[in-house]
């Protein structure tokens, strides 16, 4: 289904998918799942950039943490991520490299679930991009203006967030289950992460993060400067779908990066 009409999408279907140009062969898949109070609306532009380098790339819904069932939530998590992942391959099938991308409560559904359990249904993903994972503390972040400045300074994502009714305003002051935060910054992750953090989220622990990084044999935490809690979709999301794009060309190269700044004047 074409993503040009994406709330249409929302109301009719589990999945907004975007797809690269015409004649290109498929680069890879990426599964994005959204985060707290959003809607797969919330993600069509950094859908878009990403397909524009032949990625394919499909949004899922946000997954709802039960706090009173967390094991359980990451097990019908999981089975949505195996039925997206699979329902997104191509004649030859699901085209490898398959990286998750969540952000906020997706970003820690992700990461909780991959460390739990290696070995999950469906196609195992081969990386992950973990974006804007909250700290432990309830945020109390207030009313809607004030979650738009903790969310994000892009005026375009801020109207995105604003006219889509699929959003669900006052949810940042959810709290997110303490177990699962505790599995996500915890996680045994084995694939290649990037971790991305905006030093102007409120609602990130750097500390956690940079702990977190550390620990996985195959991580890159990037700090995005002057971005908010939303760091895919802030004023820096060209940026962010770059370093994104980058990661996807590096994994496919085996982790040896492309390029190498040898001399720089900045």
């Amino acid at each position: 289904m074409s993503a040009r009409h994406p709330r249409r999408e929302h109301e009719l279907s589990e999945y907004t998918d975007h797809h690269g140009p015409e004649g290109l062969r498929i680069r890879g898949t990426v599964i994005v799942v959204p985060g707290r109070g959003e809607t797969r609306a919330a993600y069509t532009r950094f859908g878009r950039r990403l397909a524009a380098d032949a990625y394919r790339v499909r949004v899922v819904d946000a997954p709802d943490l039960d706090a009173d069932d967390p094991a359980g939530s990451l097990d019908r998590f999981g089975a949505r991520l195996a039925a997206a992942t699979e329902g997104a391959a191509s004649p030859d099938g699901v085209v490898r490299p398959v990286v998750l991308a969540g952000a906020d409560t997706g970003a820690v559904a992700v990461a909780a679930l991959l460390g739990r359990d290696g070995a999950a249904a469906g196609p195992r993903p081969d990386a992950v991009v973990l974006a804007g994972l909250p700290g432990r503390a309830a945020p109390g972040v207030g009313g809607w203006d004030r979650e738009l400045d903790v969310r994000t300074a892009c005026p375009a994502h801020r109207a995105t967030l604003t006219d889509d009714p699929g959003t669900r305003r006052g949810s940042l002051d959810d709290t997110v289950p303490g177990v699962l935060l505790t599995a996500a910054h915890g996680s045994a992750l084995t694939v290649p992460a990037l971790i991305l953090v905006g030093d102007a989220d409120p609602l990130a622990d750097r500390d956690a993060l940079a702990r977190t990084a550390a620990a996985l044999p195959r991580a890159r935490l990037s700090v995005v400067h002057g971005a908010h809690h939303d760091v895919l979709n802030d004023l820096q999301h060209r940026s962010v779908a770059a370093e994104t794009v980058t990661f996807l060309e590096t994994l496919r190269a085996g982790l040896v990066p492309l390029i190498t700044v040898r001399s720089s004047a900045w």
